[in-house]
């Protein structure tokens, strides 16, 4: 099999990563990668983070709102908890992550978005923010 490791992108993908995660999140993920799951660890820091990630078009705040906003969709609470920190991280207020739970529940259904407001005011109380 073909060695499809672009480490260019790794890297820029890990300082993305690093900077809407934080450090110690990131570095605790990989430091556990074990070899089962070690190359999709790095298939993912390098394709979500240095491709999906690594462009100017959009800026960190407001792809940080749109993961809000997809993972929510989907359910996917641990993540979106997760994102939710990101996204303060890269700038987003109170009030802009309110308005994409609120985007959630509009086209998602009111229960979850009452599972997203659960998840954020656990962040946000983590936070000091509420």
């Amino acid at each position: 099999m073909t060695d499809l490791f672009d480490e260019d992108l790794f890297q820029k993908g890990l300082m993305q990563r690093k900077a809407t995660l934080g450090a110690e999140y990131v570095e605790a993920s990989l430091d556990a990668a074990d070899d089962f799951n070690r190359p999709f660890q790095e298939a993912m820091t390098a394709w979500c983070w240095g491709f999906g990630w690594g462009d100017e078009a959009i800026p960190p705040k407001t792809r940080s709102l749109m993961n809000l906003a997809m993972l929510g969709a989907l359910g996917k609470m641990h993540e979106w908890e997760l994102h939710c920190h990101g996204a303060l991280n890269n700038g987003c207020t109170t009030e802009e992550i309110r308005a994409a739970v609120h985007a959630v529940a509009i086209y998602c259904g009111v229960p979850q978005g009452v599972e997203c407001f659960r998840a954020a005011r656990k962040v946000l109380t983590e936070r000091g923010l509420l």
